[in-house]
């Protein structure tokens, strides 16, 4: 809607132009009329479509013509007034002011016209059938008023058709000489028509008919109302009510009907409320509401925009296979006015055997969408009718903005449901392969792909302790001088090499070194086509070897080489790695999901570590340093430099203790009474003869702490 209305009053001298703006300010006939009224502005609260209107004067005596095209090109509505009683004024309408505001305003945007007939109280007869034809003749006209200012009649009528052709003009919606709708406002219903039709039946149906005009007008329909709407379709269109719900037919006809009426703000009404604007596009505003997003963060659906596309996709999906044919995909986005998704999409998310995308897959790339580019996904959920269908204010409601990634490191938590996985490597070393078989195609299926229907980029689901997170694998061009931020901006990095190939690992160290060697991000070594024979990497040492002394996990066999799908582990192993970059989970089978994993990694989480070395230290400290410290004032009073013969002889069971318990942060309270260098040198023989020795020495302690009260 406009902000303010910019009404232009034009005509021959003496017609009455500013006595029409004087009787409607003051309400009475002007007894002294100036040459030119200032200009005159209405609030928004006194007009009918509660918007601040701007009447302007013109006069020929005191203004340029250069004055005038100014004002031409700000108007937004022109009255042209002439006197009924002049037949002058009258043909001044077609052979001088029409003319001069065409060529004054941009052939693009056609500024409505008003005609307006003044002193009507002077004639017993009207001037329409002289109007009439010149009205036909000019489309920008949009009605003719006669009116008087002398006796009032028909002044608040005048600019309120004025301000009504601002607002809702029909120049965009109706062709007078077909007598038809145009193009572009029948192809806005029919996508309007579609959004609202929310079981995709072709028919609207009692309750659909009744949310629309609660969507639109902010009232339900009475059932006799509905019932009467229905039977004018019906007298005039035998295809326009079906199965007692109104058709696509139907519906248009009943907006026909309604601009042919003279009722057009009530398809303007409808067409706003859907996003369009005055040209019938969709409004920027409405496509892309204000989004903030700060830096290192990013966005992704939430709960409600899943619950919305799931309804799309239940909508479209007529044979319930739970998958999209290319008629269903193609009827899907016939409200977009173009076709979003292309052949790349296929092999983007998972499909069924048959190609076609997945349930699992379309929410995925909606994922994909939403997180490479959020404003592309607003303009999606934007044109499917999102904030109309699920009654929320705009689509940004349906988008999460996550928090920092910094501060998921510093809480060591996070609560993302995405993940993005760079994956490196040389060329042929497999990546693409990798990416494919993250989807569940083997090496055979991947064959099929054209390369020109080929994506840089796979998602799906995998399951983190039991949670469904989405991994995205984003396959990296191998060009050290082309790099972005956006390539290396991620949550782990994949480094891919081939082992049959002796030169493949020397660019994952390489890449390794120069971007990620410093950085907090996880990385993780694949060992691609292992199902080839192995052959020695030719670079200084082993990627076994590298992964060691970078403090990374072994290489990662992997192979798409298989009969059925390759097996998805390792994109569990990926995910975790990604969720818990901060901790250091050893998981053997790698499924993150049997008793086995679940353990193993809780009881090498750092928090269990770190539970484990305080209670420990609480327990040395309240229970054996007393009895050390009884043993040696017992045996050398008065020399504690040296170490006491019971004390060396019980390290042997300490240290066995804190080597299996993996606690030796606990060992600076034990160091007040050893040396760093005999615990050093216990622990060598220890390993050797724990089993043999331990029970005798712990019998022995005990034996003389018993003894030494008797």
């Amino acid at each position: 809607m406009r902000k303010d209305v910019r009404i232009l009053l034009v005509g021959e001298p003496k017609v009455g132009k500013t006595s029409l703006i004087m009787s409607l300010v003051s309400e009475e006939f002007p007894k002294v009329v100036p040459y030119r009224a200032e200009e005159i502005t209405i609030p928004a609260d006194v007009t009918p479509e509660r918007v601040p209107t701007h009447i302007v004067d013109y006069s020929e005596a005191e203004q340029t013509d250069e004055q005038l095209f100014q004002e031409i090109s700000k108007a937004n509505v022109i009255c042209i007034v002439y006197s009924v009683n002049s037949k002058t004024s009258i043909e001044k309408v077609t052979s001088h002011w029409i003319p001069l505001i065409t060529e004054n305003t941009d052939k693009d945007s056609r500024v409505p016209l008003i005609l307006v007939g003044n002193k009507s109280d002077l004639v017993e007869h009207s001037s329409m059938e002289t109007i009439l034809p010149i009205m036909n003749r000019y489309s920008e006209i949009e009605t003719c008023v006669e009116c008087s200012a002398k006796n009032l009649k028909n002044i608040s009528e005048l600019f309120y058709y004025a301000q009504k052709a601002v607002l809702h003009p029909t120049g965009p919606l109706y062709c007078p000489e077909r007598r038809d709708m145009k193009s572009l406002c029948v192809k806005a219903l029919t996508r309007i028509f579609k959004v609202s039709d929310l079981d995709n039946d072709g028919i609207l149906n009692d309750n659909e008919l009744n949310f629309f005009q609660r969507t639109c007008f902010n009232t339900p329909l009475e059932s006799q109302a509905l019932e009467d709407v229905k039977n004018v379709v019906r007298k005039n269109l035998s295809d326009g009510v079906c199965d007692n719900g109104l058709t696509l037919t139907g519906f248009l006809f009943l907006h026909t009907l309604f601009i042919q009426r003279g009722r057009h703000e009530t398809t303007w009404t409808v067409l706003r409320r859907f996003g369009y604007d005055d040209d019938l596009e969709l409004n920027q505003d409405y496509l892309f509401p204000p989004l903030k997003l700060p830096p290192d963060c990013t966005t992704e659906l939430n709960h409600n925009a899943y619950l919305f596309l799931q309804s799309i996709f239940d909508k479209h999906d007529k044979d319930r296979d739970c998958a999209l044919s290319p008629e269903e995909t193609r009827d899907l986005f016939d409200v977009f006015p173009y076709m979003p998704w292309g052949p790349d999409v296929n092999n983007t998310v998972c499909t069924n055997d048959q190609g076609w995308i997945t349930y699992q897959g379309y929410l995925s790339q909606w994922t994909l969408t939403t997180y490479l580019d959020v404003q592309r996904c607003l303009e999606y959920l934007g044109y499917l009718g999102y904030s109309i269908i699920a009654e929320h204010e705009s689509q940004a409601s349906g988008i999460t903005v996550t928090r920092d990634k910094k501060i998921d490191l510093q809480k060591k938590q996070t609560q993302r449901s995405v993940f993005r996985c760079n994956v490196f490597g040389d060329i042929g070393s497999g990546k693409s392969g990798f990416l494919q078989a993250f989807l569940g195609r083997n090496h055979m299926r991947q064959k099929t792909i054209r390369e020109e229907h080929r994506s840089y980029y796979a998602i799906s689901t995998t399951y983190v302790y039991g949670q469904e997170k989405y991994l995205l694998l984003h396959e990296v061009f191998p060009d050290f001088d082309s790099l972005s931020e956006a390539d290396l901006a991620c949550d782990i990095v994949c480094l891919f090499y081939d082992v049959s190939n002796p030169y493949s690992f020397e660019y994952c160290a390489t890449v390794f070194k120069q971007y990620f060697m410093d950085s907090k991000v996880p990385c993780m070594m694949i060992a691609a086509k292992s199902d080839l024979p192995e052959i020695k990497q030719m670079y200084g040492c082993s990627p076994l070897e590298f992964c060691r002394r970078h403090k990374m996990p072994p290489p990662q066999s992997f192979t798409c080489n298989t009969a059925a799908a390759p097996s998805r582990d390792i994109y569990t192993k990926l995910t975790t790695m990604a969720m818990y970059p901060h901790a250091r989970l050893r998981c053997m089978c790698t499924c993150n999901r049997c008793a086995f994993c679940l353990c193993q990694n809780f009881l090498n989480s750092e928090l269990l570590q770190t539970v484990r070395a305080k209670l420990y230290a609480v327990v040395l400290r309240r229970s054996f340093l007393p009895f050390f410290n009884r043993l040696s004032a017992s045996h050398q009073p008065h020399d504690r430099s040296s170490s006491p013969p019971q004390l060396v002889a019980f390290i042997p069971l300490i240290s066995f203790i804190f080597l299996e318990s993996s606690l030796f942060n606990c060992l600076p309270l034990f160091y007040r009474h050893v040396r760093q260098a005999d615990l050093k040198s216990s622990t060598f023989w220890l390993r050797a003869s724990a089993g043999a020795t331990v029970c005798a020495m712990l019998g022995f302690a005990m034996y003389r702490v018993l003894l030494k009260p008797r």
